[in-house]
């Protein structure tokens, strides 16, 4: 008999989570409400909901940007706070956020410069991770000298430059044209493959979580609330054929409805 498949340990851990924006005012928002996930080490986890659901709001939350009102919050065994300090993710937004002064490699080499990493230990790393995204041949270039999905790459490279253990990544290809956002949901699967690193995604595309996912978590309207965990048996490899196959269009039907009947339950 084969051996039993290893579980992984989890990785992010939260339990009763909620977020309220200004406590006690007229004005308070509750954004998320009684929150309750774990996410094992390896995943690819993609949340999913309409627009103001508290998507954004819990990667913050995971990223230690903003505190918890209410609840337990657990990366990697420790609080939110100290997981930052002790640099357990890398996080690429929307934006690439590069600095236009400074070259692909410096751009790369950022948080390794803060962090007080050799130079001969910045460059090598600087490079692997260009290698990695496929952009070794623009080290020396500048970003504006790029297009947005290399840019897009570049983030992704720097993010990963001190090999954390979780990728937070908020809508990073949400700015980018159909064709460019799908070959970068291609490069994404290949770089987590390669890596084994825990991804923790936010988008409002269906067909893309289905597409990137090991699992699809369903929200719904404010106060964010999660209503369903869907496992994604879409098999690997995942490439460009696979958004025309059966099983994906009942994976993004289930999920559509899903969210359908959250709204309609709000």
């Amino acid at each position: 008999m084969a051996a039993e498949a290893k579980i992984k340990p989890i990785v992010i851990s939260a339990k009763n989570l909620y977020k309220i924006f200004n406590v006690g005012g007229s004005d308070a928002v509750t954004a998320l409400q009684n929150v309750n996930l774990e996410i094992r080490a390896g995943e690819f986890i993609s949340l999913i909901g309409p627009s103001g659901c508290g998507k954004s709001t819990l990667l913050r939350l995971i990223a230690d940007l903003t505190k918890p009102t209410q609840g337990e919050l657990n990366i990697n065994g420790k609080d939110p706070h100290q997981a930052r300090l002790d640099r357990d993710y890398g996080m690429v937004f929307q934006a690439a956020t590069l600095y236009d002064w400074r070259t692909v490699t410096k751009n790369v080499q950022l948080p390794l410069e803060i962090m007080g990493y050799p130079r001969t230990v910045r460059q090598h790393r600087a490079q692997e991770m260009l290698d990695l995204v496929e952009l070794g041949k623009f080290a020396n270039h500048y970003p504006w000298q790029l297009s947005g999905g290399m840019q897009q790459r570049v983030a992704i490279a720097r993010a990963l430059a001190f090999e954390p253990s979780l990728l937070l990544m908020d809508e990073p290809f949400g700015a980018l044209d159909e064709f460019t956002r799908e070959r970068m949901n291609m490069e994404l699967l290949r770089i987590w493959e390669k890596t084994g690193i825990t991804v923790i995604f936010v988008t409002h595309s269906i067909p893309e979580a289905i597409f990137l996912s090991s699992r699809v978590v369903v929200m719904s309207p404010r106060p964010g609330r999660i209503t369903q965990i869907v496992e994604n048996n879409v098999e690997y490899p995942r490439m460009f054929e696979t958004r025309e196959t059966p099983r994906f269009f009942e994976k993004v039907t289930e999920v559509r409805e899903l969210l359908r009947d959250a709204h309609l339950e709000a």
